[in-house]
């Protein structure tokens, strides 16, 4: 069987059903299960659409608990559906985030010189989470690669960066993309090949 490269990586240990109900009921214990399961991955969708002069001006590990804090206030209305939607509602939570720190961010008057730089147990955890999309070089230290990573996934156009993040790190199919976008599904499979080409080409992967 011939690989897609636009396919997504296999999921590990998806939540299951159960783990959901009981956070919907306020099991403390199944909450935590649950959101910790998806930290990695929110933090570094959160890192890449922020883009380079919000991720300047605003540390990702706290929007991250910000929309954790939204998420646990939301979740008893939520109806559970599988973890692909569990998952896809959760991400746009964060993208609703994203949004409102935009509109502020004109009137955010923080000094650069007082931002916090990650460490490199932070930029290793989220780097990892870069994998769905490539294969981030080990010859640099996390941070640099972490850098690199970035640097070359702002270059890319708008719509590439929208296809490849909700299929690599939402998991999204062709098809929802595609609805989302307005996009037919060969345009959207297009999108998420050329978008993962490139970004493999700028870091000297191809």
């Amino acid at each position: 069987m011939v690989h897609d490269p636009t396919d997504p990586p296999p999921a590990a240990d998806e939540p299951s059903r159960a783990l959901v109900a009981r956070a919907a009921r306020n099991d403390r214990e199944a909450i935590e299960s649950l959101l910790v399961q998806h930290l990695p991955g929110l933090e570094a969708y959160l890192r890449l659409r922020m883009g380079p002069v919000m991720r300047a001006k605003e540390s990702a590990s706290d929007l991250v608990q910000s929309v954790c804090r939204e998420v646990l206030l939301d979740l008893p209305r939520f109806e559970y559906r599988g973890e692909a939607a569990f998952r896809h509602w959760l991400y746009q939570q964060a993208a609703h985030k994203l949004i409102d720190r935009h509109r502020g961010l004109t009137a955010d008057k923080r000094d650069p010189a007082r931002e916090r730089v990650l460490g490199d147990a932070e930029s290793a955890a989220v780097l990892s989470a870069y994998a769905t999309l490539c294969t981030p070089s080990r010859a640099v230290s996390a941070r640099e690669a972490l850098q690199r990573v970035e640097q070359a996934f702002d270059a890319l156009p708008e719509d590439y960066k929208e296809a490849i993040t909700l299929h690599r790190m939402v998991g999204l199919s062709h098809a929802e993309i595609a609805a989302h976008m307005g996009r037919s599904e060969g345009a959207v499979r297009n999108l998420v090949y050329r978008g993962l080409a490139q970004l493999a080409l700028a870091l000297g992967e191809g």
